[in-house]
């Protein structure tokens, strides 16, 4: 590609979804040294054939940033897309997104879940306590212990308990947690749990939702559905990368035209 050959392209939508990623394509164009002219922004719904955006400069960098920016657009709005799908199906309880995410994009990831109107649930180890059975066993404490020592040590952080049963459910109420993780329940046991729990604690149903389940469970009368695959299984959004005009500096470059 000729050095001085410069080339103008749209960001097109070749599907039906939900944006997000804008701020990191963004980031992309500028580390390259391309202009971005941005019509849709994170959260906007996008139709087959819609334009995201229009950008421009030399040929070379548009070739050298195209495939990273379409990577990042396509996996974050496919997430987004995702997660609007959920919160449709749940409405009006809330989508909560996991910490399943791929290493070094979580907060990418996050962002995107955001754009599709879910909402993000324990970021880290340092903003939510959650006490598993594994953490009983190996700090060798009952669960009322777990949760006092767990408030001493983050005090202004919320406490959640897993619980995969109605007895776990009890035990972790009477511990004074502030949120119970329903695991792997159905819909009879999510519902005796919500009257078991009588709003002394908020409860979030999770573990393999399916996009029926999720349904289900949110008719159930929890606070909250919890969705590993938003982040781990969403199937990226097909966006590409369109050709507007390239104007080249010699006659070689100009038959790269046609």
């Amino acid at each position: 590609m000729p050095a001085g050959a410069r080339a103008q392209a749209d960001v097109v939508a070749r599907a039906a979804g939900v944006l997000a990623g804008r701020a990191a394509a963004q980031e992309v164009l500028r580390q390259t040294g391309l202009a971005g002219a941005w019509s849709l922004g994170d959260g906007d719904r996008l139709a087959p054939g819609a334009a995201v955006a229009r950008i421009g400069g030399p040929a070379r960098a548009l070739l050298a940033a195209e495939r990273t920016l379409l990577n990042l657009l396509s996996r974050l709005s496919g997430i987004a897309t995702l997660t609007a799908a959920y919160v449709e199906a749940c409405a009006p309880v809330a989508v909560l997104d996991t910490r399943k995410t791929t290493p070094g994009l979580r907060a990418l990831e996050k962002a995107a879940v955001r754009a599709g109107g879910g909402h993000n649930h324990r970021r880290g180890l340092f903003d939510q306590v959650l006490v598993k059975d594994n953490h009983l066993a190996l700090g060798g404490v009952d669960l009322g212990d777990a949760v006092r020592a767990a408030r001493a040590a983050l005090p202004d952080a919320a406490v959640e308990i897993e619980a995969d049963d109605l007895d776990g459910v009890r035990h972790a109420v009477e511990a004074g947690a502030d949120w119970v993780l329903l695991d792997n329940m159905d819909e009879p046991a999510l519902r005796a749990a919500v009257a078991l729990a009588a709003g002394r604690a908020r409860l979030e149903a999770s573990g393999g939702m399916t996009l029926q389940r999720a349904r289900a469970a949110a008719a159930s009368g929890v606070d909250a559905v919890s969705v590993g695959a938003l982040t781990h299984s969403a199937p990226a959004l097909d966006l590409g990368l369109d050709l507007l005009v390239a104007h080249a500096p010699n006659s070689r470059a100009q038959r790269l035209q046609s």
